[in-house]
């Protein structure tokens, strides 16, 4: 079991391993000794997996779930109105909690109703899809869709732990593990060079077969992302570089009516970009196809059909977009990003190279 500090406003450890179900209720009494009921929010696919050993497990506790309709399309006010009514139909109070079981949508719902509910009650987040595991769980981002564009509405909150699982992974789909290996590659090209040397030995299949090597995966991943939430905690500077493929990939989610997944809308961006970054002489051109080549490796797609024109306006709608010019994630060599910012009619010639 591994255990990483973040020292962000609310301190708090991010716990990974095997077999930690055994452990939720010691784990969860050390973390809000003054709790007494837990709301476990989940969602129709994880439900039927998870819900009922988690329950089970949280031994002297009061116990409820709220279960929502898996899908982006959940992820609105609506759904968080009902999380509310089922905190308030339960008598939870400040110190009582909320625990999301399940991936980005659960985590980053629970998170928005536990931070806006009573002012804010603790969560814990569980997450089971790697792409929670290695990005939404951490950091303390909460928040839901609005017709205008991707989690418009939302707060920083801090999560009192994360209980990283990793048994959970092995009832994943293909689909949904390959699409968590996006935010993974994402950080090997950021800021982590020797997870890119792991990741180009070893393929999706090894990955899955090996847990303790998924596990290492994992707790690099978080532990590079723990560094940058430890520095900027509230997004205002090198926190920016985790939006590396998202800018775009959230245009694309939009633009597919969310039928497009999240990994692959993050991978379509990353690769939109690397391309750019190479016809801007940013980047040389082996490190584009190095990224191109760990993302088909891994099952991700690399090939688009979307007009720079249209990307370009719509980036602009970006909650991130701050006034008139949106930070946009740059690629520099493997393990090397920069921060760019640019004006609608910028990012449009930058991406038409």
């Amino acid at each position: 079991m591994n255990r990483i500090r973040v020292n962000a406003s609310r301190p708090y450890d991010v716990i990974i391993g095997s077999g930690l179900l055994e452990n939720i209720s010691n784990i969860i009494r050390e973390t809000c000794p003054r709790a007494e009921r837990v709301l476990v929010v989940s969602d129709s696919n994880v439900a039927p997996y998870h819900l009922k050993n988690v329950c089970e497990s949280l031994k002297n506790f009061a116990v409820s779930s709220f279960v929502f309709e898996a899908g982006e399309k959940s992820k609105n006010l609506t759904t968080i109105d009902a999380v509310y009514d089922a905190c308030a139909g339960f008598g939870m109070t400040r110190t009582d909690l909320i625990l999301s079981l399940g991936g980005g949508v659960t985590t980053d719902m629970a998170g928005f109703a536990a931070a806006t509910y009573m002012r804010g009650i603790p969560v814990i987040h569980m997450p089971t899809s790697l792409l929670c595991d290695v990005d939404a769980s951490i950091g303390g981002k909460t928040g839901v869709d609005h017709p205008s564009g991707k989690n418009i509405i939302g707060a920083f909150y801090q999560p009192s732990c994360v209980i990283i699982n990793v048994d959970f992974l092995s009832s994943l789909p293909d689909a949904v593990f390959t699409e968590g290996m996006a935010e993974v590659i994402k950080y090997a090209f950021i800021m982590d060079k020797e997870l890119f040397s792991l990741l180009e030995k070893n393929n999706i299949h090894s990955l899955r077969s090996d847990i303790s090597l998924l596990e290492k995966v994992i707790t690099r991943c978080a532990a590079d992302k723990i560094e940058i939430v430890n520095e900027d905690e509230f997004d205002n500077g090198r926190r920016q570089l985790l939006n590396f493929g998202h800018t775009v990939g959230h245009v694309i989610e939009l633009a597919s009516n969310f039928n497009t997944s999240h990994g692959e809308a993050v991978a379509l961006g990353m690769a939109i970009i690397a391309r750019a970054s190479v016809h801007a002489a940013i980047c040389d051109n082996t490190v584009c196809d190095s990224l191109l080549k760990l993302l088909n490796s891994y099952g991700l797609p690399s090939s688009y059909d979307y007009s720079p024109a249209d990307i370009a306006h719509s980036a602009m709608h970006d909650k991130k977009a701050r006034g008139s010019v949106v930070s946009l994630i740059v690629l520099e060599d493997i393990g090397r990003a920069s921060i760019h910012k640019m004006n609608e009619s910028e990012i449009k010639e930058f991406l038409t190279l």
